[in-house]
This record gives structure tokens, sequence and C-alpha cells, in this order.
């Protein structure tokens, strides 16, 4: 009586075996066929305190506009690179396959402030700051949105040099990553508004209060 148990048990676990091939084979193909996903590079935030007499400036001190004794400058970098698969159809025609996408990410801020600045001056100058990092936060998401619709994508190029005229495609594209992220992160206009609530540290404004008000809008404009 137990062979026939054991013929049946051995049978049940081929059958099943069966079963299963083709949900793992197919979750396989899936992954191979799946666009991969842009790499995004996003630096830390590189911060520095810059003291300068008034009488005579350093050079590399940026503008300041009128009426404005400091200055925070915030500088949102981006560096993006895109590789390709080329598929020759002819001697001057080929379709490239955007198959790599990688965007790097910096924020480089820099407080500048006359001697003798008052701490209400600081205060302003670190609102300023205080936004810059807060758009930073989600500049990866930014970024990985600006470069996403461009993987897997085909584009057919033309030319007598095939090389030169793809990666002359290559480089337009990351431009225009770059110009997206930017475009999409855009924290220029909460950074004039608050400059705007506080008059350029001019009024008795708290540059704390300014900064909460600026971001929850920021917030709001968001969702």
């Amino acid at each position: 009586m137990r062979r026939p148990i054991m013929l049946c048990g051995l049978l049940g676990v081929l059958v099943f075996g069966w079963l299963r091939w083709p949900a793992l084979s197919s979750r396989s193909q899936a992954r191979e066929t799946q666009t991969p996903r842009p790499i995004i590079d996003k630096q830390p935030i590189a911060f520095a305190s810059r003291t300068f007499d008034p009488a005579s400036p350093p050079a590399d001190l940026p503008p300041l506009t009128s009426g404005e004794s400091a200055e925070c400058e915030s500088e949102f970098l981006s560096s993006a690179s895109v590789a390709g698969e080329t598929r020759q159809t002819d001697a001057t025609h080929a379709t490239v396959t955007i198959t790599r996408i990688k965007v790097s990410l910096q924020l480089k801020i820099t407080i500048w402030t006359p001697s003798g600045v008052t701490q209400h001056v600081i205060e302003h100058e670190n609102g300023h700051r205080q936004i810059s990092e807060f758009y930073y936060q989600t500049a990866d998401k930014s970024a990985e949105r600006a470069a996403e619709t461009y993987m897997g994508k085909q584009v057919a190029v033309t030319g007598a040099n095939l090389d030169a005229e793809s990666k002359k495609m290559l480089q337009q594209m990351a431009n225009e990553i770059n110009d997206e992220y930017h475009k999409e992160l855009n924290p220029e206009p909460a950074q004039l508004l608050f400059d705007s609530i506080t008059d350029h540290s001019r009024n008795d404004v708290i540059a704390g209060e300014a900064v909460a008000h600026v971001l929850k809008n920021a917030m709001i404009e968001s969702n």
C-alpha cells in the first residue's frame, strides 16, 4: 500500500515543479526586460561662511543688489551623463537606445557678510540658506523625474560620422535633463517671497518666522 502513495507524492512534486516553472521564467524575463532606473548621485551640501571688508571687497564676491550689505549665494549644480547602445542600419543611419543615465547633484552655499554685521542680518542670510537646504532635500527626486523619461528611449541619428552624431545627441540629451531638473527644482520664487516678507532684512520681521511661512507655502504648492 505504500508504493502507490509514494508514487502519487512523487507525481505531486513533479506537477508542482511544472506549474512553478512558467511563473519563475516570466519573472526572470520581466527582470531582463525592465528598463533600468537613472542613477542619482546626491552629494552632501558644501557650506562656507565668509566675512569681507566692504571698503575692499574680494573679487569673487557676488554682486549685491541695491540696499543689501550681505549675500547668501546658493549654487544648485547638476551634471548629467547619458550612455546608449547604437544599432547601425546603413552607412549613414543608426538608432541609439538610451541604456544608462547618471545625474550628479550638489548644493554649494556661501554666506557673505561684511565685518561688523548685525545679528539680524546674519539670521536673514541663514534664512536664505534654510530655504535652499529645504529644496535640496528632494533634489534627487526632481533629478530622477527629469531623467526617467529618457531611459530606454530610442533616437534615430543620421550623418556621415554616426559616432560623432551619436555623441552629440547624447550630450544634448544630458543638457536637456540638467535644464529640466533646474526647472522643476526652482527655489527662486521662495527666495523672492522671503525677501519680500523681510524687505531684505530691513524690517523687523523675524527671519525664522518668515522662513516657516515661505516653506509652508512651498509645501502646499508642491502637493
